[in-house]
């Protein structure tokens, strides 16, 4: 830290001491919200600061409890006392915990060190003013908006002239090897500070933590590194960097269907003979069942089997349902599954060829409805009848005409 601000330090210092300035001539009373690293809320009241909050610095409230004047349940107590209100003076004074002119002390103590502590950041914006007045234990007499200022200016100067000097928010030193009897020898605040400093936590969280003011953390921390019994880490070293390969934009590029691959005509012919081998060839291992014993009451019972037909045409009648006596729709027993294997061996297959369908034939023409013969079947105009449908209804129907 090379002078009290830096050049961007110092800009922001000289806006919120524009922005303060203008409320004190104007006797302004409000709240002014300082934008920035850690920021926080100026509270006026006829132009003097009565208060100062800030994220960067502990309030009254921390510096009580921390500190171990009041405890946790006793703070508890009070805050319900006084009906939820933020800061039970009333009752601290009440109750033996902290007498009046001891709270003003703090109170004032707090309010100097947040504004040290918006000083010490960075002071990115002022927002206008707000009417809005709620200050937290604010003091009784207000302090001039330039006086606060300089005292907060001071007090980073004296950091920066310091053997080792540290920022509020910036550096986590850690212990040093040092003997038991050189750390023994410590004062108690600077005992404790060393005992905290684990290298996760700047001189603000240590404040937070123990109840100190941010400037004597700061203070202290700078003057252990400066001893020789708290060090600064080495910062760690940069990662390798790593290669993004990216393909080249051809590759990405949509190609057109000509340049699309087709199939191969050798592996479609390959195919195509190797299915026509396949249902060429009859089965040659099938042993022939043995013949079932005549049923001498199969012999009388049933009807009696159509005509043949001729073997060359398989194609059933289907001109009216009454075509073949006893078989509504013209078909014959041969045709009905379950009947083939009893009626005896099938006639081979024809030979099989595949045939694909090229680039730009037609799509298959979708099923309309009705198209399984439900309905359609039992009309007698119908030249042709779906066998699916003939099958669901020959069970399930009975008609004169079909003598069964």
């Amino acid at each position: 830290m090379s002078g009290d601000r830096d050049s961007l330090g110092r800009v922001g210092f000289d806006l919120l001491t524009i922005a303060l300035s203008a409320c004190r001539q104007a006797r302004a009373t409000g709240r002014l919200r300082v934008s920035g690293r850690p920021g926080g809320v100026f509270h006026l009241r006829d132009g003097c600061v009565v208060a100062v909050e800030s994220p960067g610095a502990p309030g009254p409230e921390a510096r009580l409890l921390r500190s171990g004047r009041v405890g946790g349940e006793q703070w508890a107590d009070l805050l319900r006392e006084a009906g939820g209100t933020r800061w039970p003076q009333a009752g601290l004074i009440a109750h033996g915990y902290a007498g009046a002119a001891q709270l003003r002390v703090v109170c004032m103590m707090a309010m100097q060190d947040a504004a040290f502590a918006v000083v010490a950041g960075e002071v990115e914006a002022c927002d206008p003013l707000d009417a809005v007045f709620e200050p937290y234990a604010p003091v009784d007499q207000g302090e001039t908006p330039g006086r606060l200022l300089q005292d907060a200016a001071r007090k980073l100067a004296a950091v920066a002239a310091l053997p080792r000097p540290v920022r509020p928010d910036r550096e986590r030193p850690v212990q040093a090897a040092v003997p038991d009897e050189l750390r023994d020898r410590l004062p108690p605040r600077q005992q404790e500070l060393f005992a905290h400093a684990d290298g996760r936590r700047t001189a603000r969280d240590i404040a937070f933590v123990t109840g100190l003011g941010v400037y004597t953390a700061t203070v202290g921390m700078a003057r252990l590194l400066g001893d020789g019994l708290l060090e600064l880490p080495e910062a760690p070293a940069s990662a390798s960097p790593v290669t993004v390969r990216i393909p080249p934009t051809e590759s990405l590029r949509k190609r057109s269907p000509s340049t699309v691959p087709g199939p191969d005509p050798e592996l479609l012919s390959a195919l195509a003979a190797a299915l026509t081998a396949g249902t060429d060839d009859p089965d040659p291992d099938p042993a022939p069942d043995p013949a079932p014993d005549p049923d001498p009451d199969a012999e009388t019972a049933g009807t009696a089997d159509p005509p043949a037909a001729d073997e060359g045409d398989r194609t059933p009648r289907t001109d009216t349902p009454e075509a073949v006596d006893g078989d509504p729709g013209g078909v014959r027993d041969d045709e009905i599954p379950g009947h083939r294997e009893a009626a005896g061996p099938a006639t081979a297959p024809r030979s099989a060829s595949l045939v694909l369908p090229g680039p730009d034939a037609p799509s298959l023409p979708r099923r309309e409805p009705g198209a399984s013969g439900i309905t359609e079947t039992l009309a007698p105009e119908r030249a042709a009848v779906s066998w699916k449908g003939f099958f669901r209804l020959r069970h399930r129907i009975w008609t004169p005409d079909s003598g069964t």
